[in-house]
Order: C-alpha cells, then structure tokens, then sequence
C-alpha cells in the first residue's frame, strides 16, 4: 500500500486547560507518518509550557501573534509538507487510536482528494451532548445548508496551492468559505468517512454572543453569494435548521 504522509496542523491560544489532551490524542495515533505543526498565537498561560513537554513528538513549533485562527492555519499550511493536511484545534481531540489510520487508508482506496467524516461535541464530562453524521455528498447539497464539519475535513496539500488557503475576509466562516470554495464551487469530489473521528468541546467564537452570531450569518451569506449558491438567503435559513437533527 502507498503511504501518504498526514501534516496535522493544531492551532492554539491560551489553551493550558485542553492542549495536553490534544496533543495526546494524536502521539497515541496508530499511523505514525505524521508531521505534527503547532502554531500558538502568542499564548500567555501556561500552553507553550505544556506543549515544550512533548516537544519530542513535534516536528515543528511555531509562537507569535497572528490576525486570528485562519491565518494561524493558513501559517501552517504553509510549513506543512504532507501529502494530505488536517486540522485539529487545540480544544479537540481523536475519538479513537485508529482515526488518522482510517483518514490514510481513505485516501489511499478511494484515490480522493478531499475526505470528511463525523464528529461528536462533548460536554466537560465528555458526555455526547450533539452528533454531526454528515451524509455521504452528492453535488448541490451546500445549496440546501449541508457542509461537513471541518474538523473532519482533510485534503491533499496541493489543492491549497491550486485553490487557495483560508481567506480572511469571511472571518469565522473561512472554514466554511474553504469546503464551499473546493467541493460546490470547483466540484471536487469528496469522500465520505463514515465514522466519528473528533471529539469536540461545545462552544465556539462564532457562538458567544448575539453580535457573533449575527456576524456569523453575515459572513456566511457573504461565502454563499461568492461561491455560486443558488439561493443564498434561502440556504442561510436552511444551514443552522439542519443542525436540529445533531441533537436526537
């Protein structure tokens, strides 16, 4: 079997209560052709203590300020040279020891550029408060308010180059800017992992305040309108309904 290496980029800020875990979860992956980025924004707890202890287990290290996560990402992307990049913030962490194994061995059968696959949000106590099973895909399903869920998005390093890293100006909707931008817009074609592969704490920026959420939308309509959706005031209603059926 072809073996592809994984640049597993994890972006952090003042993230002394969960990067530990983080870190973790990836050093006890089962596939071990990884190349393992941090990028810390300048924290000023104790995160780049913690992360210098397993600093054996990192290939490269990087701290200073940046504009926000995006451009966090888009540094290690950068640095990164994988065949396949992923991400995983600093607050998520693998499901089980066998995730990077199955994303690998995706890619490999599959021959896909792109692959996504499900999540979990936990709360404190790790209790399953919200389930993401994205569907396998078929082309104009953004159009009705589907995406993946990014922390499950993994693509070839080339694509970067060929269509753009994590752009700035959709703010906390880069993420989804980004899968719109690759697989409604250009059509790449993904793949469908169907199994929970992150664990991921409940809470979010976009998700803090009144104020975010409206930016949120903004920005999102914005990507929509930028991208080709067909109807973007109708999608901007139907993307936060689909997220009701996460919690049954």
């Amino acid at each position: 079997m072809q073996d592809l290496k994984i640049s597993l980029i994890t972006v952090a800020y003042n993230a002394e209560s969960t990067i530990s875990r983080c870190i973790e979860s990836v050093i006890g992956q089962n596939f071990k052709n990884i190349e393992y980025i941090i990028i810390d924004g300048g924290s000023t707890d104790k995160t780049i203590d913690i992360i210098n202890r397993y600093k054996d287990h990192i290939n490269i290290f990087v701290s200073e300020p940046d504009k926000g996560i995006y451009d966090a990402m888009n540094k290690g992307i950068k640095l990164a040279s994988g065949d396949i990049v992923g991400m995983i913030n600093a607050d998520d962490f693998f499901a089980d020891i066998e995730a990077l194994r199955a994303i690998h061995g995706g890619f490999i059968e599959k021959n896909v550029d792109i692959l996504y696959a499900d999540l979990d949000y936990v709360d404190n106590r790790d209790n399953v408060v919200r389930k993401w099973r994205s569907g396998r895909y078929r082309y104009g399903m953004f159009n009705r308010g589907w995406m993946p869920p990014h922390p499950t998005f993994y693509c070839k390093r080339i694509l970067f180059e060929q269509l753009g890293v994590y752009s700035l100006d959709y703010g906390t909707a880069a993420d989804y800017e980004l899968m719109l931008r690759y697989i409604h817009l250009h059509r790449m074609e993904p793949f469908y992992l169907e199994k929970v592969i992150i664990k991921m704490k409940v809470g979010g920026i976009s998700n803090k305040s009144i104020s975010n959420r409206v930016k949120g939308l903004f920005f999102d309509l914005r990507a929509m309108r930028d991208n080709e959706i067909l109807l973007p005031l109708v999608t901007l209603i139907f993307k936060p309904l689909r997220k009701i059926i996460q919690y049954f």
